[in-house]
């Protein structure tokens, strides 16, 4: 993960989503995790994939297990809004891409254009890297049309996820 420079309030987005409705970007920035944030985000992860955990049958009790082996504090990054979190991000440095590994956003704050900002922040900190930036979605998840909408392309799949990559001098897709 590029390492983060000053303090939390020092991250701004640099670009405004016109689907913000009134947000404004300087109200969305990004901080180190603390082991302490380990419960907001796995209460978070849940809430977001419990339709897809029992959608796909898939055994809870192995994806908690899987999760907590999975987070890696210095891989985290917590996303706040006017100073409270609402998400938080996973990435590392894999196969020389910045790879995505974990997004989320609290159900109270999405579709407000969080998730869009922070996905830019990230592709241009790839960008500046000269790195691809790489993910894997579960199929069923709404998130894939974010994706697209921000130049990823599919480059394969299994029974559940798809694989997206999205090159640093990529073109974003313009909106129909």
């Amino acid at each position: 993960m590029p390492p983060l420079e000053g303090s939390a309030s020092d991250w701004r987005p640099r670009i405004a989503d016109d689907s913000m409705e009134g947000m404004e970007a300087t109200q969305i920035a990004l901080r180190r995790a603390e082991s302490g944030d380990f419960d907001f985000c796995e209460n978070l992860y849940f809430a977001g994939m419990k339709k897809i955990i029992q959608e796909l049958k898939l055994d809870m009790a192995a994806q908690v297990a899987s999760f907590r082996q999975q987070w890696t504090l210095s891989q985290v990054r917590i996303i706040t809004f006017e100073g409270a979190a609402v998400g938080w991000l996973q990435n590392a440095t894999r196969d020389d891409t910045l790879f995505l590994a974990q997004l989320f956003v609290d159900g109270a704050f999405q579709r407000r254009g969080i998730g869009t900002l922070v996905m830019r922040q990230l592709i241009g900190e790839a960008s500046r890297a000269r790195q691809a930036v790489t993910l894997g979605v579960v199929k069923i998840n709404p998130a894939v049309r974010l994706y697209e909408r921000l130049g990823f392309l599919i480059t394969h799949e299994d029974e559940r996820k798809f694989y997206m990559r999205r090159e640093p001098d990529a073109e974003v897709p313009t909106p129909r």
